[in-house]
């Protein structure tokens, strides 16, 4: 059963005084010098939740007063963080060390938005308003204490407490670990918009799974990267509650029974629950407070099997407990293996079925008795991210009907106009296939309910194009269906044997499936039987289910996240859908003509200039004139105006200077190396993945770096700017390529920076175990930034954006929100080479075809690797990767050769560039200007507006 986020939000009267937390303020109400203060009165304390809210005045004092209207000092702040660090202690009391102030500052944090977050949860539910539920396997939010101060506006009263315990806020603030629930831009992307919404004041909750491991932790050895299991909760984390009284069964294995009414239940099976975390996430200089619930899993204390444990048999007695657990170790877990398909089944299973309960169980609440479920989806929008989610649209129905009572009409309709989907890529891998057999021993209910949503989709696309062209149709069966290389269902052979018959087409009886083989035919028949349309499925081939079709087929909207990304979505990855869509006069296609939209990504400004970027900020507000940049990101613009101003570039240059000395310690610590503050910092800092292209980037620094050493000392020195090239990223644990790439990184590092000849002109630095909190450090006192993805294959990226706002120039392909990025900067503020998206296939093919000519720049530096210079590694893998027209893991799929040269090039006039100190200024306040546009409150607005059909609520 939900309930409220807290229940231990209160307000306290006293004689006179009725004290209650101002939105912004905080009120300490454990604070010993406050209660001390308050012996002496006649103290009580109520609950905030209740109605009743009479003002008591106090004899003693005049007039009346509230301590809504007081703002706290830094002396309350610090008895706050005196009492939770004696009180709600994790540490010994000997010391007041940074650990154990960390977690009673954090602690102390939290008070003010619990009071904040359950006057939210509470308002939304007087308010009945609908809802959007935000549903992603993972968040990638970083550290949370400045965030949390800065949009309380109390960052300056926690400093002052701190120093007077004998502590730096920044100190203490760097001893919170960043939460290890992502990994890279889709879940960094859901946390910039749990700020927008609450920020927005948008009525909105998250929900996510709680890993207890996280990814990875990356370490960087001479072997290249290595893994060991994250320790973000080892001193637990005090942003979180666990509500033990909101836990929901979910159930997997198990059959499916038909009862005498003619209904289905799924019974049997293994039997976990999934217990709530919440985490608060304020909105900045608003009261609006929301929600993000994680799930946690775990198993029933009668599920621990005692008899065996105690005969000895330990693991046995552990099994059930340790298979729920489990379920929330690991982000992504390896799914090479069997065992490993099924974990990742389990986790997206139990994040929708956990937070579909949940969101059922508000809505049930809030509407009373009898349940109108009509008005569902007027109450509730779900937003899937990705197709992690997407058995929300079987289990959104296996709810309705098998529990509620409802009719497959009714649950196939309510869930068409509740969830929407976000497509994040256009790579195959990425748009989930899961075995139709496994699918069926786990989930049993759910696949009955996807074929019957395949069967209304193949009736759909029947009654648009007809039976006449069987080439056309099984051109569209093959494309749209969600059910793959599988059988078409009885009452689709039925149609067509009746269309047979009626039309009297011979041919047509191949549709009809045969095991019996044709004993004899004649000469005529053969060869009439090679054009014969076939929708057998090959049994050479696996049965699949496609998630994505599902979640266009299922969801009321699908949106990518770029318009370049859009675009390809419309006219290659789902273009059949699109085409159905534009195209039809009859079908329910027609419910929804907006139903493929752009949602261009965006980035909140609060944490990625306001808190991190300090410096900047107060110029921005300077040569602004105000403040409101902040919420209203178009007020950047106005920064344009000023680009030759010498005093702003003049300010402009230093800040970015004080930037990069905290790069050069940060890299210091990090890494153990040093850098010249006074050079280039050149940055690319994304997960590793080869359509990315770190390998483009290195293969460039090692190009210059045999150029340089061709040089004598003054002819590099004049020819060449100096620069400190950073990465960082992680590569996931089983992809082998991705690895190569990390430890050939490392290997050039390791030569470049420890040649005395090259000395401070280049200087090549890996990041280990790069995350949020690394880049609010590199982003601000980055220089250049590179985005150079094969063109067509990044969905949008953020931090592009993330850049761009923080002054650094961007080198890049036409790609992603690069498009968009150089449209608003300007196109000479951007550095573009490449191949563009609709040349990518020519190009393929053409290499395919043996037509390809490699630039001999390239083949000189294949050839300079092979040569050893970099260690005894052997990189014939990678660089035969490189080579070649076809075969697996050859023929340079995401054309490094090809874009090379270009790519040097470009950054030979980067080079230029930069020696023009005053240019590449005006270069950098113009990205920061043109960056307004790619805030996540305007992507936040048009969600709102255009998906979820939402309004901001805006507390009393």
């Amino acid at each position: 059963m939900a309930s409220l986020p807290f229940s231990a939000a209160q307000s306290i009267s006293v004689s006179g005084f009725n004290y209650r937390a101002r939105h912004s303020n905080l009120f300490f109400v454990r604070a010993p010098r406050f209660f001390n203060r308050l012996k002496r009165r006649n103290l009580s304390v109520k609950n905030i939740t209740s109605d009743q809210r009479q003002e008591l005045k106090d004899p003693s004092v005049k007039g009346e007063a509230s301590l809504e209207t007081l703002e706290p000092d830094s002396a309350s702040i610090a008895a706050s963080i005196q009492y939770h660090a004696e009180f709600t202690p994790l540490f010994s009391p000997e010391h007041f060390d940074l650990p154990k102030a960390f977690v009673a500052t954090a602690e102390s944090v939290r008070d003010s938005l619990i009071i904040n977050w359950n006057a939210t949860y509470k308002y939304y539910e007087k308010m009945d308003v609908k809802q959007a539920y935000y549903l992603s396997m993972e968040y990638l939010q970083g550290r949370a204490l400045l965030n949390a101060i800065g949009n309380l506006e109390l960052s300056g009263a926690y400093a002052d407490a701190l120093r007077k315990l004998g502590h730096e806020l920044e100190d203490v603030a760097g001893q919170e670990p960043d939460a290890a629930l992502g990994n890279g831009g889709l879940g960094r992307l859901a946390s910039c918009f749990l700020d927008s919404l609450a920020t927005l004041n948008y009525p909105a909750w998250g929900y996510g799974l709680r890993y207890k491991y996280g990814l990875f932790k990356q370490l960087i050895t001479k072997d290249g990267q290595e893994e060991v299991a994250e320790n973000w909760l080892e001193m637990g984390n005090p942003w979180e509650i666990v509500r033990n009284d909101v836990s929901y069964s979910v159930k997997f294995y198990g059959e499916v029974i038909s009862k005498p009414d003619g209904s289905k239940e799924w019974i049997g099976g293994e039997n976990i629950t999934a217990v709530a975390y919440d985490v608060p996430i304020p909105g900045y200089k608003t009261k609006t407070t929301i929600n993000l619930r994680l799930w946690s899993t775990k198993v029933a204390p009668n599920e621990f099997d005692l008899r065996a444990y105690n005969a000895g048999d330990h693991a046995k007695a552990c099994a059930a407990l340790k298979n729920a657990e489990k379920i929330c170790y690991i982000l992504y877990p390896g799914d090479e293996s069997i065992e490993g398909k099924i974990l990742r089944l389990k986790q997206q299973y139990t994040l929708c079925s956990a937070s579909l309960q949940d969101i059922i169980a508000h809505f049930e609440r809030r509407s009373g008795k009898p349940v109108n479920w009509e008005k569902f989806p007027d109450k509730v929008a779900v937003q899937m991210n990705d197709t992690h989610p997407t058995l929300c649209i079987p289990e959104l129905i296996r709810i309705l009907i098998d529990l509620k009572g409802l009719s497959w009409k009714e649950s196939w309709d309510i869930t068409q106009r509740t969830v929407a989907y976000t497509n994040h890529t256009v790579l195959p891998e990425a748009l989930e296939k899961w075995s139709l057999d496994l699918l069926q021993k786990l989930l049993p209910r759910h696949v009955e309910i996807i074929r019957m949503i395949d069967e209304e989709l193949i009736h759909t696309i029947i009654a648009e194009y007809g039976t006449e062209d069987l080439d056309l149709l099984q051109h569209k069966l093959k494309q749209m269906r969600i059910l793959d290389n599988i059988e078409l269902p009885d009452s689709v052979l039925e149609l067509l044997v009746k269309q047979e018959e009626s039309s009297a087409v011979d041919s047509i009886k191949e549709v009809k499936v045969s095991d019996k083989e044709t004993e004899s035919a004649d000469e005529e028949q053969d060869t009439d039987a090679k054009d014969v349309v076939t929708f057998d499925p090959d049994p050479n081939l696996p049965k699949m289910v496609r998630m994505a079709n599902l979640c266009v087929v299922g969801g009321s909207a699908v949106n990518g996240v770029a318009e370049i990304h859009s675009e390809i979505v419309k006219n290659e990855v789902f273009n059949e859908f699109y085409k159905a869509i534009i195209s039809v006069s009859i079908t329910f296609w027609q419910l929804w003509p907006e139903k493929f939209q752009n949602k261009t990504n965006g980035v909140t400004p609060r944490r990625w200039i306001r808190f991190c970027n300090p410096d900047l900020s107060k110029i921005i507000t300077k040569w602004t004139g105000t403040d409101d940049w902040v919420l209203n990101t178009e007020k950047l613009s106005t920064l344009a105006e000023f680009s030759d101003n010498e005093d702003l570039q003049s300010e402009w240059r230093e800040a970015k200077k004080r930037n990069k000395i905290n790069v050069a310690d940060f890299l210091k610590e990090k890494t153990g190396y040093i850098v010249n503050p006074d050079a280039m910092f050149d940055v690319q800092v994304k997960r590793i993945h080869e359509y990315k292209r770190q390998l483009l980037n290195i293969m460039g620094i090692v190009y210059r770096y045999k150029k340089m050493k061709e040089m004598s000392s003054e002819e590099r020195k004049a020819r060449y700017v100096p620069r400190v090239c950073i990465f960082g990223g992680k590569a996931f644990a089983t992809y082998v390529q991705a690895k190569r790439i990390v430890k050939f990184i490392t290997d050039v590092g390791t030569t470049v920076n420890h040649d005395a000849d090259i000395g401070d002109l280049l200087k090549v630095v890996f990041v280990p175990d790069y995350n949020v909190s690394a880049a609010e450090v590199l982003i601000p006192g980055s220089e250049l930034s590179q985005h150079i993805s094969t063109a067509g294959m990044e969905a949008s990226g953020t931090s592009n954006m993330k850049f761009a706002m923080n002054g650094c120039i961007l080198i890049g392909t036409l790609d992603g929100a690069n498009v968009e990025i150089r449209q608003e900067v300007g196109e000479d503020n951007f550095f573009l080479f490449g191949a563009e998206a609709h040349e990518i296939a020519g190009l393929r093919k053409e290499r395919a075809e043996g037509k390809f000519i490699p630039d001999p720049r390239f083949e000189e530096v294949k050839a300079f690797v092979r040569n050893g210079v970099f260690g005894h590694y052997n990189y014939e893998e990678l660089m035969g990767s490189l080579e070649g027209n076809e075969g697996y893991g050859r023929a340079d799929y995401f054309l490094v050769g090809k874009d090379f040269p270009s790519y040097v090039e470009c950054q030979e006039k980067v080079d230029e560039a930069y020696k023009d100190q005053k240019r590449w200024t005006k270069m950098s306040i113009l990205n920061t200007a043109g960056s307004y546009k790619f805030s996540s409150d305007r992507t936040i607005h048009e969600y709102a507006r255009d998906i979820w059909r939402i309004q901001p609520v805006l507390l009393p």
